[in-house]
């Protein structure tokens, strides 16, 4: 008699045993819970290093404020002063954009030292670490080194033009307005070269073989071959180059600060020794705020036209296989 109600209560503790062993979130929602979990420590530090100092920078930039002060709606003054009466900021964009020389001179000799080195040639290796090797040493030295070279005194470049009588008399490269700035180029160039060089030999490398066998046997010349097949592929490795010499243009301060300190006058002063002189010289952090807004401004736009001219996807990394 008792069989049925003993059966009934059999399902019963089987529903309740298989509710029981259900997770409380589905696999997909554990599996992104864990993801952000992980992620968490990354954001955390991002929005505490990067975030929040952007926003804070670019809300000082509509103010009036300095250490000890407290802060006050300023509205577009800070924009107004830098766009019409700093004739010094336009001077130091001007000089930014010259340095930004740096990009293309440095991408077209890593070119050809690439496609030198990529050859079957005796000691190729050699040669790539020689060229490499200025790249990895701190800037602070590299600036130190060419401000030797450039002494007038006793400098390695003047005592080579006096030995080979091009100049009567020694120049003063680092204090001279007609050649600081070049002077600085030529450094960062210098620096830059071997890395470039690297990103430039990798892409070479990654070139399908077949590609340059299929084009020899259908008749095309080397000349041919590198701007058919060698430059178009190379587009992902050059697109790279660029972004990374737009933000060494952007950011390169520790370099000028110690060949010249801006100097002479604002002969080599960049956006970014003059924010900086602004900001902790001055202690116009407000002024600065502006002039640091203006330069993301300016670094994004460049970002984005210099990835249209690469065709739009320069930078896409396909990852559908």
């Amino acid at each position: 008699m008792d069989t049925p109600s003993r059966h009934a209560d059999d399902r019963k503790t089987a529903v309740v045993a298989q509710r029981m062993k259900k997770p409380f979130l589905s696999r997909k929602t554990r599996h992104l819970a864990f993801v952000w979990m992980l992620l968490l420590p990354a954001l955390l530090v991002y929005f505490a290093y990067r975030a929040v100092p952007l926003a804070w920078n670019v809300v000082l930039s509509f103010s009036f404020w300095a250490p000890g002060k407290p802060i006050r709606f300023a509205g577009l003054y800070q924009y107004q002063e830098l766009a019409f009466y700093d004739g010094i900021f336009w001077e130091v964009l001007k000089n930014t954009a010259i340095f930004m020389l740096v990009i293309p001179i440095s991408i077209m000799l890593a070119l050809a030292l690439a496609l030198l080195v990529d050859q079957k040639i005796t000691g190729r290796n050699i040669y790539r670490t020689i060229i490499f090797l200025p790249y990895p040493m701190m800037v602070v030295a590299v600036g130190i080194v060419w401000r030797w070279l450039y002494n007038d005194n006793v400098g390695l470049i003047n005592y080579a033009l006096r030995s080979m009588g091009l100049i009567s008399r020694p120049i003063a490269f680092l204090e001279s307005y007609d050649f600081a700035l070049a002077a600085v180029i030529a450094a960062a160039v210098w620096q830059i070269l071997g890395f470039f060089m690297i990103i430039i030999l990798t892409g070479l490398q990654n070139i399908p073989p077949h590609l340059y066998e299929a084009a020899r046997i259908d008749g095309a010349r080397a000349h041919h071959r590198f701007w058919r097949i060698t430059l178009p592929l190379l587009r992902p490795s050059l697109f790279l180059c660029v972004i990374l010499g737009v933000i060494a243009s952007f950011t390169s301060f520790d370099l000028i600060y110690t060949m010249t300190n801006g100097g002479p006058g604002h002969a080599t002063d960049l956006l970014i020794t003059y924010i900086y002189k602004a900001a902790f010289t001055l202690s116009r952090f407000d002024y600065a705020a502006a002039m640091t807004v203006v330069m993301f401004v300016l670094f994004l736009a460049l970002a984005l036209l210099t990835n249209r001219l690469a065709g739009g996807d320069a930078g896409k990394v396909d990852i559908s296989d």
